[in-house]
């Protein structure tokens, strides 16, 4: 099968591989759609990032068409459409013709959009999901998002409305990407531009002059200074990047902060497959009757380095204007 892959050198290059074999507890799924996540890129450049990679064919998140099927497999059938957040479970990663999964993190695509749309979901989906439960949130909590119209950044202001969770400042860095928070249903008042001067000050007068209860901080590196110095005394910071700098670190802990990292490589550590499928199963059913919509998406190319290539630039240099990158297969 094609594939891209990283060679000794530690270089993405295109290459062809065997199809891989499907364990009994697998299927085989011929991808229709992979998306891009910043990880992707960040794998290669940055150490911390590089332990989770478990495969030389990178990607991590898919749709397509079950082909085969192990002898333990019994909830799904040759021809089902499915949607996965493979990580590093699969037999390689997306950048990929095919791709052999646990059945248990598998999850029946959505009937109401297409494989590119579905492709986009199960990353930002599954990370915006586990951010909502594990905060308990309550309508009167204030929040600052930060990177708020990346892939991941529009599910979750998606997902908190569907909740009725309204108390929302968000960042941006164009009037393009404004326009995207403002038709998913922020107001003008809500939405600050992280590269206008006086920044903090901003972010409190927006937030009535008060800190805030909660600091998704979704970029890292220097916001993660911003968010920090944002929050009220005990607040918490949600920890998506593992990019807090050490001032911002010793900000958070003068201030007593909690900080909750994400992680959704934490279930595939102990093998807790049901988080994977019963979290997209339940992103499914969101948009399946339409609480909320699927992430805004443009298609970069068809399976090749060169499309792979193209699509960590922009995810590198933040040009994905509020959309999440997809490659065709």
């Amino acid at each position: 099968m094609k594939v891209v892959i990283l060679n000794k050198n530690f270089q993405l290059e295109d290459g062809n591989i065997e199809i891989p074999q499907v364990k009994s507890n697998e299927v085989l799924i011929q991808i229709k759609a992979s998306g891009f996540n910043p990880i992707d890129y960040q794998m290669l450049e940055n150490e911390l990032e590089r332990k989770l990679i478990s495969s030389p064919i990178l990607g991590r998140e898919l749709s397509g068409i079950i082909v085969e099927k192990g002898t333990e497999v019994s909830e799904f059938n040759i021809g089902d459409e499915v949607f996965s957040g493979s990580g590093s479970m699969g037999s390689n990663g997306t950048y990929a013709e095919y791709i052999s999964v646990p059945a248990a993190i598998v999850s029946l695509k959505p009937q109401n959009i297409s494989f590119e749309q579905a492709a986009s979901i199960p990353s930002a989906g599954l990370t915006s999901l586990q951010i909502f439960k594990r905060l308990k949130l309550n309508p009167e909590n204030t929040i600052l998002v930060t990177g708020a119209t990346g892939g991941l950044g529009s599910f979750l202001i998606k997902l908190l409305l569907a909740n009725h969770i309204r108390k929302i400042i968000a960042t941006v860095g164009s009037e393009a990407n404004r326009q995207i928070l403002l038709n998913m249903g922020l107001e003008s008042h809500q939405i600050i531009n992280y590269k206008e001067e006086n920044l903090i000050e901003n972010l409190l007068k927006a937030n009535k002059g008060q800190s805030f209860d909660i600091g998704i901080d979704l970029v890292g590196n220097h916001m993660s200074e911003v968010t920090a110095n944002v929050l009220k005394i005990n607040g918490t910071y949600v920890d998506v990047t593992a990019l807090v700098t050490k001032e911002a670190h010793e900000h958070l802990f003068n201030k007593g902060s909690l900080i909750m990292n994400i992680s959704n490589y934490t279930y595939s550590m102990v093998k807790d497959y049901g988080y994977y499928k019963n979290s997209l199963e339940e992103i499914s059913k969101l948009i399946e009757n339409g609480a909320i919509l699927p992430p805004q998406y443009k298609i970069i190319g068809n399976l090749s380095l060169e499309t792979v290539l193209q699509a960590h630039s922009l995810l590198k240099n933040n040009q994905a204007q509020g959309h999440k990158l997809i490659m065709k297969h």
